[in-house]
C-alpha cells in the first residue's frame, strides 16, 4: 500500500508530515509517501464516524479531543487516568487536550477542561512502515478534575486477542461521509471484529499492509457501513465495554466493507507498557 490513510485530517497531515517523517514516521493521508508516514486521523478537515449516531451529551466522559499549537483539532484520545491520555503515535503534533467536549462549536464552559501536554511518549516499537504499535501516551500538565463530563476509562485486565465476531463501539469527531469535514458533535458506531486472516486476504488488505497480531480489524456487518474516518485517529475501540484498541488507519474511502478500520490492539504487552510508562513518570 503506497499510501496509508491514517484517519486524520488532510491539512494536519500536510503540516505534520515532516515532523512525523523525521521523528516518528506517522501514517499519512493519500498524497505522497511523506504524508503517509505521518499523521493523525482526526482534525478539522478530517472525517467522522460513518453510519453512526450522535451520542447523548457527555455520556462518554473519557473522550479527549487533541489540538495542535494553533488550536486545530485533529485527533481523538481516551483519558485513562486523571493525568494521562492514550492516543495514536501518528498524532504526534499534539500540544493540548480538550476534555468534556460534546459539541465542538459551542463553548460548553461548564463542562470543558483544557489541558496542556507535558510529555508525549511514543511506543518504543512504533513502526511507520509496518504500522505496528501505533500508540502514544500523553501526560497532561496537571490532573483533570473528575466531573460528570470528565472521567477516566480504566484499563481493563489485558487479553491477548479479541475474537472475530465480537461487537465493539468506536467514537470520535471524525467525518460522517467521505470528503466531509469533521463532525461538530461526538459520534459513535457499532462495529464487529473481523478475522485477521480474512482482513489480510486478497479480498481485503491483501497484506498491504500486513494486519499483525498487534492490530485489530473491525468493520461493518450486514447492510451497515459503520467505520471510523478521517479525524477519528487515536480514539477508542471499546469491545463489550472494555478498551481494546486505538483507531489507527483504514481504506482511502471510509465505510468500505473490504477495507475496514484497523486499530492498534491493547494486548498484554501493550498494557504493560502503558502501566510502566505511567509509573515511571509519576
Amino acid at each position: 500500500m503506497d499510501h496509508i490513510p491514517f484517519r486524520g485530517n488532510k491539512y494536519q497531515s500536510e503540516q505534520a508530515g515532516k515532523i512525523h517523517y523525521t521523528n516518528m514516521k506517522g501514517k499519512g493521508h493519500l498524497f505522497t509517501h511523506l504524508l503517509v508516514l505521518l499523521l493523525c486521523l482526526i482534525t478539522g478537515e478530517g472525517a467522522e464516524i460513518i453510519d453512526g449516531n450522535e451520542v447523548p451529551p457527555h455520556s462518554l466522559p473519557f473522550m479527549a479531543l487533541l489540538q495542535d499549537s494553533k488550536g486545530t483539532q485533529f485527533c481523538g484520545g481516551t483519558l485513562i487516568d486523571l493525568q494521562w491520555v492514550l492516543t495514536a503515535a501518528h498524532c504526534n503534533i499534539v500540544s493540548s487536550v480538550l476534555l468534556g467536549v460534546h459539541t465542538r462549536s459551542k463553548s460548553e464552559m461548564e463542562y470543558r477542561q483544557l489541558q496542556k501536554v507535558k510529555h508525549s511518549v511514543l511506543h518504543p516499537f512504533y513502526d511507520p512502515d509496518t504500522l505496528d504499535n501505533d500508540l502514544m501516551l500523553l501526560k497532561l500538565d496537571r490532573k483533570a478534575k473528575k466531573t460528570k463530563a470528565v472521567r477516566p476509562h480504566t484499563l481493563p485486565p489485558p487479553v491477548q486477542d479479541v475474537p472475530a465476531g465480537t461487537g465493539c463501539v468506536v467514537a470520535g469527531w471524525g467525518a460522517t461521509k467521505n470528503g466531509g469535514g469533521m463532525s461538530d458533535v461526538l459520534m459513535s458506531a457499532n462495529v464487529t471484529v473481523i478475522d485477521r486472516a480474512l482482513c489480510n486476504s486478497k479480498d481485503y488488505y491483501n497484506l498491504h499492509p500486513i494486519i499483525t497480531n498487534e492490530m485489530l480489524c473491525a468493520g461493518s456487518k450486514d447492510k451497515s457501513h459503520a467505520d471510523t474516518c478521517y479525524g477519528d485517529s487515536g480514539g477508542p475501540l471499546l469491545c463489550e465495554g472494555k478498551l481494546r484498541g486505538v483507531t489507527s488507519f483504514g481504506g482511502e474511502d471510509c465505510g468500505v466493507k473490504d477495507k475496514p478500520g484497523v486499530y492498534a490492539a491493547l494486548t498484554k504487552e501493550q498494557t504493560q507498557w502503558i502501566r510502566k510508562t505511567i509509573e515511571s513518570l509519576l
